[in-house]
Parts: structure tokens; sequence; C-alpha cells
């Protein structure tokens, strides 16, 4: 006889029970490995990214497997809001998505409808060949599965910003997640994410979701700039990605080893 499955929490999930704001990390090497060491770490929440990542169906899927049975949970953020995408990564298994570049109230209903089956949405009926209902172990995933399911859409442009109390309020969006670094980029100041005004905006969307209700988190790596977050509300946020640890932690061993005249000449890639 086949194991019945209970599917397990989703992002929505631990936010409801956490009694803190939520603290996570980018997986971005596109590795298994890498992803299991970071779900060991202790931190709460990790970021699968397939938006700025080399990650395909194949490597999300050995990612989700890896980190499945530690105590974090995973969110996956697909390159594109486009409901055949979305589609394949629920099917994956990924239980809680961030769809980036969401900028109107009618791009979070289309994220919204491409996570549901019909007639409340518009995704395919796949559930007896995939990973999301183990293949048909899930008793009445069809009819359950939106509940166990965390939609998250991505504020992340100056249109975005204008829209946001409409995009918060949108039925069917579980939380909203800023993005500092093209938001910055929309504003005209790339590669600033500390300037005032990219400041002043973020703490806008924070004020406008918490006053709606609804679950906000940004990202944020510079210390005093996460604290700053913290202080204003935020109920999640991400503090590294590990690819930037592995990138800053090499460059410290051989700025301790190597004397700057032998490290040789800058080369690109």
């Amino acid at each position: 006889m086949p194991l019945r499955i209970k599917p397990a929490p989703s992002f929505k999930d631990a936010l409801a029970a956490a009694d803190r704001p939520l603290a996570g990390m980018w997986v971005c090497s596109g590795s298994p490995l890498v992803a299991e060491v970071c779900a060991g770490a202790g931190l709460d929440w990790l970021l699968i990214d397939a938006e700025h990542s080399p990650n395909g169906l194949e490597s999300i899927l050995a990612q989700l497997q890896a980190v499945n049975g530690y105590p974090v949970t995973a969110v996956v953020r697909p390159p594109v809001n486009d409901a055949v995408v979305i589609k394949q990564y629920l099917d994956l298994g990924a239980q809680s998505l961030l769809i980036p570049m969401v900028h109107t109230a009618d791009d979070a209903a289309a994220a919204v409808a491409a996570a549901r089956y019909p007639p409340h949405g518009v995704r395919g009926v796949g559930s007896a060949l995939a990973r999301s209902a183990r293949w048909n172990r899930i008793p009445d995933y069809l009819a359950t599965a939106a509940e166990t399911i965390t939609l998250m859409v991505q504020i992340e442009s100056t249109q975005a910003v204008e829209n946001a109390a409409r995009i918060v309020a949108t039925d069917g969006i579980d939380a909203v997640f800023i993005g500092p670094s093209d938001l910055a980029a929309s504003m005209g100041v790339l590669g600033q994410q500390e300037h005032p005004d990219v400041v002043a905006a973020v703490e806008h969307c924070i004020k406008v979701a918490k006053a709606a209700g609804k679950p906000v988190g940004v990202n944020a790596f510079a210390q005093e700039t996460a604290h700053r977050y913290l202080d204003a509300g935020v109920d999640f946020i991400l503090v590294g990605a590990d690819v930037a640890l592995l990138a800053r932690g090499s460059e410290a061993l051989a700025n301790t080893y190597v004397p700057a005249s032998d490290a040789g000449p800058t080369t690109s890639y």
C-alpha cells in the first residue's frame, strides 16, 4: 500500500508561527551540496534563485531534495512571472515562490492565477506526474494545493512602489518582498541601494504592507541597513548569499596569505 503523505508547511506557515523576523540567505550557486550546507547553518529560510543564477529545473529539484528534512524553509524564485514557468516550479514541489518584477496589481493577479488550479486560476493539471503531489500520494492535492503554497511577489521598480497598495491588496498574495537593487536602478541610482531615496521608497513599501496586515520582506546585505529595516518592521529578510560568502571568504584568505605583489593580473572570464 503506498504511503499517504502530508505536505510540509510552506513559508506563510513559518511566518504565521514566528515571534520574530525570519532571517535567510540566497542560494545562487546551483549546487545541491552548497544548498545542503546552507540548510544546516541555522537560518530560517533559503531563497533558491533562478533569475540571476545558473539554475534549471533539474538543479532546482536537486536542491529542494537536498534541503528537505532540515529545519529550514525553501523559497524558490523563478526567472519570470510566467504561467508555464510557475506551473513547472510548483510541479517540482516548490511550495513557496517569490515572483520577480511585479509592477502592477494585474501582474500580481496573473501570478496568483498561475499558481491556482481552475476555476480559480490557470495552473495546468499534472499532479499524477509530479513531485508536488508526490505522484498522487498526497490525498486531495488538487482541492487543497492552494493551501500548501505560499505566493510572494517582488516590488522592485518605481512603478511597483507607486502601485504598492494595490499589489499588497491583491487576493492570493501571501507576502511581498522588496528588492532594493533593481529599485535603485529604476530610480536612476544604479548600484546605490543605500541611497536615501531608495531607503525611503523601501520604508514606504514596508509601511504600506504593515498597514494592510501583509507580511513584508527585504534584501539587505549591509548589517546597518538590515537592522534599519528590521526596526522598520519587516517580517523576513535576506542577509547574505552563498556565492558572496565564498567570494569574500576566499579573498580574505588570499589577502592574508598571498603578498599583494604576487597576486598576478586581474582576469575576466
